[in-house]
């Protein structure tokens, strides 16, 4: 799993935070919460206009998106202009009618580049937001302010790359101040917004619960000082059962402990909003090891994660595949060395998906045939599914050796997911040796905890965790899908920015655990993700609709 080891202590950051947010709403009453916008219409041109807010899509041709922008520019009406046109400068003068005059509101990158318009050429336009803007990829971007009388006028301050983001009021009145956002290089690659690109989403995110689903001091959350992590959930008639990761800690120990003495619990709804806890799946013993290196001296039990439940027609058996770790008091990551356990319930049919479950064995664990992008926390997770007369399952590695003289402490930074194949649920798996492993086209270093199911098409798809913003990282800090045609070859990750229709009550968005079909094209998520305010990290749920005409030109698109 992917480490959370922010090395400060929470309540330091509860405190950060808070006061951050004191400042922020304080300087936010300080400035115009908002300038008033002007209408304009674009003359003899097909440009495309948005709202410029969190992951507008800015640059028709591109994956560039908004990921901050100063409280001033929301909810103006900017242009979507064609990125390459624009960078090799041949791009036609873009003409604008106003009613009235206005300020035509731009931003230019902090470039010396021959692709970006430079400042210097901007002619009677003052410099409003410094830093005012981040876009995913691009350099960071200071906002001008351009006057213009009323008619038909032409956009052309120069050759070179820049953003329209509004038109406001020229009687709007307009003070210089720093936003201090961050590069939006930091954000590198950039990645698809569904519901923000060129593209037409496959899924439209139609609502869900506006706040957590399974919270702190709920019925069943007592004992569980941490709250949740990844696992699954499925629906079996009209019962949901959720298997996750329950951070359970010790009272009175650390925060950092209840991501070592975890559990896997048997939730249960018939809504999935409103849950019962059942009973307790594993516990792991919250041992730290002895040595630094994966020695059997050492409690390889410690933490337990990521439990898989999969029905196994065959046998007519529900099976689980679970992570155990080493976990060290010293080392980062403090999850070492994962093991895969496969276990069996000890009563046959679909209706004995509650356990109790016996251990079957290791199916995945590190060694000769490892590789060192595996990392030290490999192997970190396992899911399988069938494709044709076989079984292929995602298995992922984190914290990388660059080579393995780098063992066992020497790590570099990367969460990876690859393939295993088998010809049955039960095994022998072995780790795919064609070059193939880890798969990139994803994401070239972040997809966590991957759950498959097909569509009604037979496309494959994947849920996944997209990765944080947060803890030093600069992900799209959204939950993520992925396509395959062949089960084997996957297409690059589209992220569900889920709180455009659902308010956000979490800083930092984890594991989706399931995409289950509820039938009229709509399918529920269940999904992990955290409040920095609070040590406990709930669980939430969301309900997105299919759209089957892009699923089958999805389907033709792939190879």
């Amino acid at each position: 799993m992917f480490s959370k080891n922010t090395k400060y202590n929470l309540k330091v950051k509860t405190v950060f935070l808070l006061m951050f947010s004191v400042c922020f709403q304080f300087s936010a009453l300080a400035q115009n919460s908002g300038w008033t916008p002007s209408s304009f219409e674009i003359v003899k041109s097909n440009y495309k206009t948005f709202k410029t807010t969190q992951y507008a899509h800015v640059f028709s041709g591109s994956k560039n998106n908004i990921v901050r922008l100063a409280p001033d520019l929301q909810g103006l009406q900017g242009i979507q202009l064609p990125l390459e046109k624009y960078k090799s400068g041949t791009n036609t003068p873009l003409q604008l009618r106003f009613k009235e005059p206005v300020k035509v509101i731009v931003g230019i990158f902090q470039e010396n580049n021959s692709e970006y318009l430079q400042s210097n050429k901007l002619e009677n336009a003052k410099l409003v937001l410094k830093n005012g803007l981040t876009i995913t990829g691009l350099p960071s971007v200071n906002v001008y302010a351009l006057s213009f009388p009323k008619g038909k006028q032409t956009i052309n301050p120069g050759n070179g790359l820049f953003a329209i983001l509004g038109v406001i009021k020229d009687t709007q009145k307009l003070s210089f101040r720093n936003a201090e956002l961050p590069d939006g290089k930091l954000w590198n690659p950039t990645f698809i917004v569904e519901g923000f690109s060129d593209e037409k989403p496959l899924f439209e995110i139609i609502g869900g619960e506006n706040k957590a689903v399974v919270d702190e001091g709920m019925s069943g959350t007592e004992g569980i000082q941490g709250g949740f992590e990844g696992g699954r959930v499925v629906k079996v008639g009209d019962t949901y059962h959720m298997f996750p990761t329950e951070r359970a800690g010790e009272i009175g120990v650390d925060y950092y402990y209840d991501r070592v003495k975890t559990r896997i619990g048997h939730w249960t709804s018939k809504d999935a909003i409103h849950w019962k806890r059942e009973s307790t799946i594993y516990q792991a013993s919250g041992t730290y090891a002895i040595t630094e290196d994966d020695n059997p001296m050492n409690d390889r039990r410690a933490a337990i994660w990521s439990y898989m439940p999969v029905f196994n027609e065959k046998v007519n058996k529900w099976y689980g595949y679970y992570l155990a770790y080493t976990v060290s008091k010293t080392i980062e990551p403090n999850h070492s060395f994962g093991r895969i356990w496969r276990c069996e319930s000890t009563i046959d049919g679909i209706d004995g998906i509650g356990g109790p479950y016996k251990d079957m064995g290791i199916i995945m664990e590190p060694g000769l045939d490892s590789e060192p992008w595996e990392g030290r926390q490999g192997v970190a997770s396992f899911f399988p599914y069938k494709v044709g007369d076989k079984y292929f399952g995602f298995y992922s590695g984190a914290y990388p050796f660059n080579s393995w003289a780098d063992y066992p402490k020497k790590t570099g930074k990367g969460w990876f997911v690859a393939l295993a194949e088998s010809k049955s649920l039960e095994g022998p798996w072995s780790r795919i040796k064609d070059g193939s492993n880890p798969i990139k086209t994803i994401h070239p270093f972040f997809v966590e905890n991957p759950i498959v199911s097909q569509l009604p098409n037979g496309l494959y798809i994947a849920v996944f965790d997209g990765g944080p913003d947060g803890w030093g990282h600069h992900l799209p800090n959204m939950m993520a899908y992925s396509l395959s045609k062949d089960g084997k070859n996957w297409g690059e990750a589209r992220y569900l920015p889920i709180e455009t229709k659902v308010d956000k009550w979490w800083d930092i968005m984890r594991t989706p655990l399931c995409l289950i079909p509820e039938g009229n094209d709509v399918y529920t998520i269940v999904y992990a993700a955290i409040d920095l305010k609070k040590r406990f990290h709930p669980m939430g749920m969301v309900k997105v609709k299919l759209n089957k005409e892009v699923m089958e030109s999805r389907l033709k698109e792939l190879k």
